[in-house]
């Protein structure tokens, strides 16, 4: 009987690993709101490569990621970017703060009830997933390491080319 628990977990850790999110997946659907209180949604966005970010205050590589997002969305929007920060503190207030600190030129969704990352099977923050114009995961992005950069960036622009 000591081992029920246990067993359960196992077997829970197992269903999640199996419906995680992987490249070559449809991208599951996103339906949040802005800080401002408009709609964020993948659908509308489908013909547009989409960088999903997941994001939270407390994450300091975090903190070193909008900057490269902002720059990234401001040389490819005219190719057809679009990137999307979720936001997944408990408080709105959280979210604003670090905003005001490390502003965003991209569109932020707010997810306080995680509903999205679990969807995506996000381990941890930052957690990014670029997307293809026929929203299909292309590429799973753990953590944000400077060094990256350009390896993401080619990603990027190599699914810009694709039409």
């Amino acid at each position: 009987m000591r081992f029920l628990p246990a067993l359960l977990l196992a077997s829970l850790a197992c269903a999640t690993s199996a419906n995680a999110v992987k490249p070559g997946d449809p991208a599951p659907p996103i339906a949040l709101a802005t800080p401002g209180g408009d709609a964020v949604s993948l659908a509308p966005l489908r013909g547009r490569v989409v960088y999903v970010d997941f994001w939270a205050s407390w994450c300091t590589p975090c903190r070193r990621s909008f900057p490269w997002m902002n720059a990234m969305q401001a040389r490819y929007a005219k190719d057809g970017l679009v990137i999307v920060g979720v936001n997944v503190d408990k408080r709105a207030a959280d979210a604003d703060r670090f905003l005001r600190d490390t502003p965003a030129s991209f569109r932020i969704a707010l997810d306080a009830d995680g509903k999205t990352p679990a969807a995506y099977d996000v381990k941890g923050m930052p957690s990014s997933f670029l997307v293809d114009r026929h929203g299909i995961v292309a590429w799973i992005e753990e953590g944000f390491r400077d060094e990256r950069r350009d390896d993401l960036e080619a990603r990027i622009r190599a699914l810009l080319a694709q039409h």
